[in-house]
């Protein structure tokens, strides 16, 4: 199975958001539809900007761990516009 590592960005709240799935569709979904406690609460319209695709669940686990442990907004934007970050 396929599993994927996504950035979500809403440009009204002008916010990132980082996570895995194995469908995007679904899960993309169910960020704009308050299905999900942390996006439906602080911004609405998110798209996605940025997939990096997995064979495992382990593996985009832990890219996503990486990502999110940099806490930074200009990695994640270096990261999104193909850079070196």
């Amino acid at each position: 199975m396929d599993f994927c590592v996504y950035i979500l960005y809403s440009a009204n709240a002008d916010k990132y958001y980082v996570g895995h799935t194995s469908d995007m569709e679904r899960r993309l979904n169910e960020h704009n539809s308050n299905q999900t406690r942390y996006t439906s609460q602080t911004a609405k319209g998110w798209k996605v900007v940025y997939t990096e695709h997995f064979g495992s669940r382990s593996e985009a686990m832990k890219r996503e761990r990486e990502i999110k442990s940099k806490k930074s907004r200009k990695y994640i934007e270096v990261l999104i516009g193909g850079g070196a970050g």
